[in-house]
């Protein structure tokens, strides 16, 4: 069965703005104040959460690697309690996401957030029961780049790894695909469309009208 993976935070949703009120929760819990800007660090908000915590400690002096590690809890339990507050998927995501199904592929989710937090922002995207897969950072052993994060996300899917593809937007979804032996189809509507553009993705969709048409091209 044909099947279409798809990264999450930048992907599907912009993720931005509720990841980086929680990364400011942590600074200003240790007197920082708010170290990131949304509309500046929107693209490494959906790097993760400890790419968040690294460039905001770049800003001042005496923090480090160890206090990443200590505030990355604090940051998870803060986007925990506030998840859905700025998120919003992208236009015309869960129509792709719908025309997809309708012409007979698999549709699942492959991310490097947490699973539990993934579950928890689709359900209250009301979207989660639209994908039959959902592999989070902490579900397996292994995570994005590493091929098998999608591989079991394809075959959760009901789908065979030979015949997917995966829908993402940063190098690591790239080098997943690379890693996988499987196309790559990035979106160029969030922030960094010349570093996504640099990645030489299999295609690039500059908006959801495009996806199925594209994924159609390049695994039938």
């Amino acid at each position: 069965m044909r099947t279409v993976i798809f990264d999450l935070d930048g992907t599907l949703a912009d993720t931005s703005g509720d990841l980086i009120a929680a990364a400011n929760h942590c600074f200003r819990g240790l007197g920082l104040g708010d170290l990131l800007d949304p509309a500046q660090d929107a693209a490494t908000a959906l790097r993760g959460g400890r790419a968040m915590l690294n460039l905001g400690f770049s800003r001042v002096t005496g923090f480090g690697q160890a206090e990443v590690d200590a505030q990355y809890p604090v940051l998870l339990t803060a986007y925990g309690d506030a998840i859905d507050t700025h998120t919003t998927l992208y236009p015309g995501a869960m129509d792709a996401v719908m025309q997809l199904k309708s012409d007979g592929y698999r549709v699942g989710i492959a991310t490097n957030k947490p699973e539990a937090l993934a579950d928890a922002l689709l359900r209250s995207l009301g979207v989660r029961d639209d994908f039959s897969s959902l592999i989070g950072a902490d579900t397996l052993p292994v995570r994005k780049p590493d091929p098998e994060h999608h591989f079991e996300a394809v075959r959760r899917a009901g789908g065979d790894p030979r015949q997917s593809l995966l829908v993402g937007d940063t190098t690591t979804d790239r080098e997943t695909s690379r890693n996988a032996g499987v196309p790559s189809v990035l979106v160029t509507f969030g922030p960094g469309r010349e570093d996504v553009l640099a990645l030489d993705p299999d295609a690039t969709i500059d908006g959801y009208a495009e996806l199925p048409g594209v994924v159609a091209r390049l695994i039938g």
